[in-house]
């Protein structure tokens, strides 16, 4: 009987494992279908981020719901009889560096996306507001 348990132990395991890389496939599908107009060069560059993306955004995802169910501190104790104190949850912690190099690739994925029309972009040169104000005088 022992072994039944462990195989729907394993079976339960294996099918979390499975709606986390379904998870992950269609984050990437998603991705993909943004930078989808990218170059050749480019894109063959943005496969890699994007996958890197997508587990990132789904573990995350999963970092979030355990911060959220079990806090971001807890109490620790360094031994029997020392006083308790609250420390930051390793989960906490992971969600931080992972959320900032998450950020890092969305940037660089970003960046690999065509700059937009100069004139349109306020940010880069003339937008034609000046323009349009002199016809009308």
């Amino acid at each position: 009987m022992g072994t039944s348990k462990k195989t729907d132990e394993e079976k339960e395991k294996n099918k979390q494992v499975g709606a986390i890389k379904a998870r992950i496939t269609r984050e990437e599908t998603r991705l993909t279908a943004v930078f989808k107009n990218l170059p050749p060069n480019e894109k063959a560059v943005a496969v890699g981020l994007i996958q890197r993306a997508a587990y990132m955004r789904v573990t995350l995802e999963d970092y979030e719901k355990d911060i959220n169910a079990g806090g971001s501190v807890e109490p620790f104790q360094q031994k029997a009889g020392a006083p308790s104190f609250d420390r930051v949850r390793p989960v906490a912690q992971l969600y931080t560096t992972l959320a900032k190099n998450y950020q890092t690739i969305i940037k660089q994925l970003t960046d690999l996306l065509p700059k937009g029309d100069e004139v349109s972009d306020p940010k880069k040169g003339d937008d034609g507001f000046d323009d349009f104000v002199n016809k009308k005088n």
